[in-house]
C-alpha cells in the first residue's frame, strides 16, 4: 500500500493529540499567511473538532465547522458539541456546500 503524503512543498503539521494546535506550530504558520478563519473537517467531532475549534476561537481566528464534512462516535454527544461551538465559539456551521477555501486572508 502506498502512503497518502501532500503535494512537495505543502505545509505539513503533525496532529498527536486532539486539538491540531496543541504542540503544532499551526497557529504561527496560519498568522505567517495571514490566515483568520478555519473551515474544520473530518473527524471526530465531540473531540478533535470540539477541542481544535475552542482552541481556535482562543486565538483569535473565526471557524465554521462543516456539518456534513464531519464524522462522529456518539451522535448525542456530537450534535451537543457542535451547539457548543455554535453558542460559545461563535463557530459557524454549514454544509460542506457553503464552506468555500476562497482567500480570505487579511487585505486579500
Amino acid at each position: 500500500m502506498e502512503p497518502i503524503l501532500p503535494p512537495e512543498g505543502t505545509d505539513f503539521v503533525v496532529k498527536a493529540r486532539h486539538s491540531v494546535f496543541y504542540t503544532t506550530p499551526l497557529e504561527y504558520l496560519l498568522r505567517q499567511r495571514e490566515v483568520d478563519h478555519l473551515v474544520l473537517a473530518v473527524q471526530v467531532t465531540e473531540q478533535c473538532i470540539l477541542y481544535s475549534a475552542l482552541d481556535a476561537y482562543v486565538c483569535h481566528f473565526e471557524v465554521t465547522v462543516a456539518r456534513d464534512g464531519v464524522a462522529h462516535v456518539d451522535e448525542g454527544l456530537a450534535d451537543a458539541a457542535l451547539e457548543l461551538m455554535k453558542r460559545n465559539m461563535d463557530a459557524e456551521i454549514a454544509p460542506c456546500a457553503d464552506c468555500t477555501l476562497a482567500d480570505r486572508r487579511k487585505g486579500a
